[in-house]
């Protein structure tokens, strides 16, 4: 079946609210660790991840940094507007540009509180810093599908909007939580290695990761390699169409270099473990440029973005390791030594996984793309590890426990017999 006929309300369970995760536990990788393997389940924590992984494998982390990217207002009348920041304007070349942009930005956002927002007002934020004080203004430009072009300017022309956000942004914790973000936020909902800034959510399967347990993946020689996928707030919106044909899959920015390609190239014969769906679906649309690059040899850097369907429409017989090796030496041939695209690939049931073995990852929201992704790793065996999940009271979502998942190797030619079935071990 086409997954745009897939229907949502296959992809659902009953997530009792006591087991939402509202705060992070005191040690990262004191969390939970569900693995599944070969159909078997078994549990763990993640500070003893590096037992389950092969030696001279590759792990592959999404370095993100999640920006302060909600803004408070007060307007004269006591009132409160609330702009969040959810992506630079599309004039803009990519998130790393915006960020830099210094004295005023154009911004796609969602604003609380807009039916008291008067057109024309001039929203004014005074914040005091170490050369003054800040002055951050917001001015509604204009207003599509739901979200809005928000004009934000500043006084202190010599700060980044990355250094503005920080000084007077909030950290944006997922609705489901339910509560405002906290100091101690600004840490917890952040990886230890995030490098770039730009995302409005943060690659949660990583919050897990520390530098005791880092060490003794050295010890093991496991590699690290870095991708960046710039997560946007359609991450957290449930698939509200009948079918998936209907749903309009989120656009989020990747930067990919070379030397993180060759890696990938270098490992994919081994073993190869994403750190989180968005570490998957990143190298997972590696494989589309290249084929993209393969079909077309001449394609401008600009035409190599993925689109939504993409993956179910072309054809896809060339082995993975071809097409990064493809890819790899388009870049180098242009002399780019970093990948700057875009992504929309919709990765569920149907979709055949081709770069990573297995995947480390939190558990999701029912009726999400991040579940519909985990169901097209894990097949329908996804239903049995949620269901173990739940019963066992795992803590679920962004600062929950998570799984280890090894991917069901594809069967030998000829060979005869059924997979095995489900066991908990």
């Amino acid at each position: 079946m086409h997954p745009k006929h897939l229907s949502i309300k296959d992809f659902t369970y009953e997530l009792p609210d006591e087991l939402i995760a509202r705060y992070p536990l005191p040690d990262r990788d004191a969390s939970r660790l569900l693995i599944w393997k070969n159909a078997n389940i078994r549990e763990d924590f993640y500070r003893n991840l590096d037992q389950y992984l092969p030696n001279d494998s590759l792990l592959v982390f999404n370095n993100t940094r999640v920006v302060a990217a909600r803004l408070l207002f007060q307007k004269h009348t006591g009132g409160m507007i609330e702009i969040f920041c959810l992506e630079p304007h599309s004039h803009y070349p990519d998130i790393t540009t915006a960020m830099a942009s210094k004295g005023a930005v154009t911004w796609m956002c969602l604003v609380g509180g807009a039916s008291k927002w008067k057109p024309g007002t001039v929203l004014e934020k005074k914040i005091p810093y170490h050369q003054g004080e800040l002055l951050l203004h917001a001015r509604i430009a204009d207003k599509i599908q739901g979200s809005f072009i928000i004009e934000l300017s500043w006084n202190a022309s010599s700060l980044t909007f990355a250094e503005v956000l920080h000084l007077a942004g909030e950290m944006p914790l997922p609705p489901y939580i339910k509560r405002r973000a906290e100091f101690s936020d600004l840490d917890r909902y952040q990886t230890i290695y995030a490098a770039h800034e730009g995302s409005v959510a943060a690659p949660t399967a990583g919050l897990h990761f520390t530098d005791r347990l880092f060490r003794k993946l050295d010890v093991k020689n496991i590699q690290r390699s870095f991708v960046t996928l710039h997560v946007g707030a359609g991450t957290f919106q449930p698939v509200k169409a009948d079918t998936l044909e209907e749903h309009p899959m989120h656009i989020e920015f990747i930067e990919v270099t070379v030397e993180s390609i060759r890696n990938l190239i270098k490992h994919i014969d081994d073993h190869i473990t994403a750190v989180g769906t968005t570490s998957l679906r990143t190298i997972e649309s590696l494989y589309w440029l290249g084929l993209k690059v393969i079909n077309e040899p001449d394609i401008s850097v600009d035409q190599l973005v993925v689109k939504q369907w993409d993956a179910y429409e072309m054809e896809s017989t060339i082995p993975a390791k071809a097409a990064l090796v493809a890819l790899l030496q388009y870049l180098e041939n242009k002399h780019i030594p970093r990948l700057l695209t875009r992504t929309q690939l919709l990765i569920a049931p149907g979709y055949k996984i081709r770069i990573p073995h297995a995947l480390v990852t939190n558990f999701h929201q029912p009726q999400s793309t991040l579940l519909l992704l985990v169901a097209a790793f894990a097949g329908a065996e996804w239903k049995k590890i949620y269901k173990y999940a739940l019963e066992k009271e795992f803590r679920f979502l962004s600062y929950g426990d998570g799984c280890l998942l090894f991917r069901i190797p594809p069967p030998i030619p000829g060979a005869t017999g059924a997979p095995s079935h489900h066991k908990v071990l």
